[in-house]
């Protein structure tokens, strides 16, 4: 009799990996052709595909995950299996990595015009597709850390200028930074902010970063700011909620911003809203940015 039931468990699991693999790969053969995924379409969960979903997740309005949740699967009409822990497997390690570098062999395949380009985002989903509807109703009486959404700013930190100019959002092949690449490096620092490895965001700020309207602040003061947002809110979604606006700094650097919906809870204390985020970006290595500058205000 147990062996007969150890008999049918097994056929069980192999049935759910089965329905699982089937999911990933239509959920592939979808991200293929819509321009966001060019590996191969195995049913395999891998960091390429989760950089896919992720992609696919900023320029749609879903929450920023790399999770294969219900939400993305409804988005890209992808029939979820009958439990939803299988449909939805966890981002990869090192996603976040993959989007920060650009995913560069993508990018390349993508400016010379070898692959078809995404295609156009989508108005953002309502709240209620993009995963949030588990989260209590806001808090409006919850206090939240110095540097979180959203912060006050003093008011002799300069704001972004609502009347400059932008840069052309065309993707130019010979350009490293174009729009593109700076898309998947603001879901990519969102991302990190969501990994387990706490503070894990820490790796895209320079030495000395302007933060949050004090200046020249250090990694390790940066570290330790990371660790008390975690711990005062454990639970996080952020949404991309609109297009990144791009502007060329005579310096060399680029100003990046970018409208960020957030949810953050701990425990029966939640709030949310929406930000607009600036990040200073300066060149740091062969093809690599790091963060210079962060501010936000609300919006």
């Amino acid at each position: 009799m147990k062996q007969v039931l150890l008999v049918g468990l097994t056929l069980g699991i192999c049935i759910g990996s089965l329905s699982a693999d089937e999911t990933v790969k239509e959920v592939q053969e979808r991200l293929e052709k819509a321009g966001f995924y060019q590996g191969k379409t195995n049913g395999t969960y891998d960091s390429e595909t989760s950089a896919a979903v992720t992609r696919y997740q900023i320029r749609n309005g879903l929450a920023i995950s790399g999770k294969l949740d219900a939400a993305t699967l409804k988005a890209l009409d992808v029939p979820a299996p009958k439990s939803m822990a299988i449909a939805a497997p966890s981002p990869v390690s090192g996603t976040w990595r993959r989007l920060r570098n650009g995913d560069m062999q993508f990018l390349k395949k993508l400016n010379a015009g070898e692959i078809p380009p995404p295609k156009a985002p989508v108005s953002p989903l309502p709240q209620k597709l993009a995963g949030a509807s588990s989260l209590p109703s806001p808090n409006k009486n919850v206090t939240l850390d110095p540097h979180g959404p959203p912060p006050p700013l003093p008011e002799d930190v300069p704001r972004p200028t609502p009347n400059a100019p932008r840069q052309d959002t065309t993707p130019d092949a010979g350009d490293a930074y174009d729009t593109q690449r700076l898309r998947d490096y603001v879901g990519a620092f969102v991302l990190a902010g969501l990994d387990p490895q706490v503070g894990a965001e820490l790796e895209f700020f320079a030495d000395r970063v302007d933060y949050y309207g004090e200046a020249n602040v250090s990694r390790e003061k940066i570290r330790r700011d990371l660790l008390r947002y975690d711990e005062r809110w454990p639970h996080r979604q952020f949404w991309l909620d609109g297009d990144i606006e791009v502007l060329r700094k005579p310096n060399g650097m680029l100003q990046v911003t970018f409208p960020l919906r957030y949810q953050l809870r701990n425990g029966p204390k939640s709030t949310s809203g929406q930000v607009k985020k600036t990040l200073i970006l300066r060149k740091a290595g062969a093809g690599d940015l790091e963060i210079a500058g962060v501010e936000e205000r609300k919006k």
